[in-house]
């Protein structure tokens, strides 16, 4: 029999969304703050010459500057106020949640509740403002040391153009983390997640363009473009499938008297979802293989034999990068897995409330069998970010289509969205729940 909470949600139509005004404020305060965003994506860097930059990109899209273009909405490509995005702020959030796990005092904090919670993201702002300033920096020098056909990329290169330079990037990652936390406090879905959102589907139909261009001029047979455009939706529908599924392990708490009533007694679960890791893996592992590849076309050909022999190697579609990608997603899993979930941490909560999955004892025997069950969990759940991730590889290689909107862009955009949905529909039942509590205070009252 559905529970009351499953009821309430099967009823939510249109007409709820209509009458919850506070949930449509957070939606158009959502947009008004990603277009905010998506404008400052097309303020350039002052001292910068637009055509030489855009021959560099060219020359350097296949690289990692290619990659994190595409996360940051085309704002890398163009130099803008918002170049670096909201990269720094994620990896300055991955650094403290491996420092949470490693180092004992950091350990304290996260345990401490609140208070802690509040101690780490502000160390976390002050990390991303570091790694900022030295991003920033390092971008300000390889700008100078950039040429084309077109002629240097900086206009004025010096000193004073590097200070410029990190002051303006350093500013506008800064005002995206804050506007990132906006979004989160006063809109609908994480903030932080929706701006990458809106940087990878802003580039969807300039994607979609280049492929039905390609049909159009004959590159591609029509009956290839629907196979893709058909593919691509199995490819969301599977991703869907393996986000919402888990492993649900049943946890029982035991009954206990308190005066003349009886407490507790009640069964519950503990939900473990097969991708653990997310789309860390994947960015972790493109980010390590690009590394060569950028760093080869900006030598433009003039480097060590060794390094032009790597970059063939690591090419896009090549059997060695297949492989190499595939081994970094995998253990990449494994790592990012072991670091946002501690079975052990798990089963001393469990014994410390009471509660105890039934037929496994509580303390160590609880804390192996979890890991005994992760473990096979996130062997599919890497097999699965596999799949997802070198499937466009392997299109892009043997078909040379524009399969730009695919594998780890393919899986950001529908996990966000449906984290997005999922609170949309939390406020919606919230909405409900009142409306429900508000009749019933009538009913009371008329009684």
């Amino acid at each position: 029999m559905a529970s009351a909470a499953e009821q309430l949600a099967a009823n939510l139509n249109w007409g709820m969304f209509a009458q919850a005004t506070e949930l449509k404020k957070r939606i158009w305060f959502t947009l008004g703050a990603l277009i905010v965003y998506r404008l400052g994506t097309y303020i350039p860097l002052p001292g910068i010459d637009p055509h030489a930059l855009a021959d560099v990109f060219a020359r350097n899209r296949g690289g990692i500057l290619g990659m994190f273009d595409m996360l940051a909405g085309g704002a890398l490509s163009r130099m803008t106020i918002f170049a670096l995005n909201i990269m720094p702020y994620i990896s300055a959030s991955i650094i403290m949640q491996l420092m949470t796990t490693i180092v004992p005092s950091m350990e304290g904090l996260k345990k401490e509740g609140e208070s802690g919670r509040k101690k780490i993201n502000q160390y976390t702002r002050y990390l991303t403002v570091l790694i900022t300033v030295l991003q920033a920096y390092s971008i300000a020098v390889g700008l100078e040391t950039m040429t084309s056909s077109a002629g240097s990329v900086v206009l004025d290169p010096g000193l004073f153009f590097r200070f410029i330079t990190v002051v303006t990037l350093t500013g506008g990652t800064l005002f995206l983390m804050w506007l990132g936390e906006q979004i989160t406090a006063r809109g609908v879905g994480n903030g932080t997640s929706l701006i990458i959102f809106a940087g990878i589907v802003a580039n969807l139909p300039h994607a979609l363009a280049s492929t039905l261009e390609l049909g159009r001029t004959g590159a591609l047979h029509p009956i290839v473009i629907v196979a893709l455009l058909l593919m691509a939706v199995g490819v969301i529908a599977f991703i869907v499938f393996m986000e919402r599924a888990q492993r649900r392990i049943l946890v029982q708490y035991p009954k206990r008297q308190v005066g003349n009533k009886i407490y507790g007694g009640e069964s519950t679960h503990l939900p473990l979802k097969i991708n653990t890791s997310g789309v860390i893996p994947p960015i972790f592992a493109s980010s390590i293989l690009l590394l060569p590849t950028t760093i080869a076309s900006f030598t433009a050909g003039q480097g060590p034999g060794w390094l032009q022999t790597i970059t063939a190697w690591l090419g896009h579609g090549q059997p060695l990068y297949i492989a190499m990608f595939v081994a970094l997603i995998v253990f990449f899993s494994f790592f990012y897995t072991a670091v946002v979930f501690n079975p052990h941490d798990t089963a001393e909560n469990l014994k410390k409330h009471g509660g105890f999955i039934p037929g496994i004892r509580p303390g160590k025997n609880t804390s192996d069998y979890l890991d005994y069950v992760l473990t096979r969990l996130t062997v599919i759940g890497a097999a699965y970010l596999v799949f997802i991730s070198v499937l466009p590889e392997i299109l892009i290689s043997r078909l040379s289509v524009p399969f730009y909107f695919g594998g780890t862009s393919l899986l950001i955009v529908v996990t966000v969205t449906m984290d997005t949905v999922a609170q949309i529909q939390s406020h919606l039942l919230a909405h409900q729940y009142e409306g429900l509590i508000k009749k019933a205070k009538l009913k009371g009252k008329r009684g």
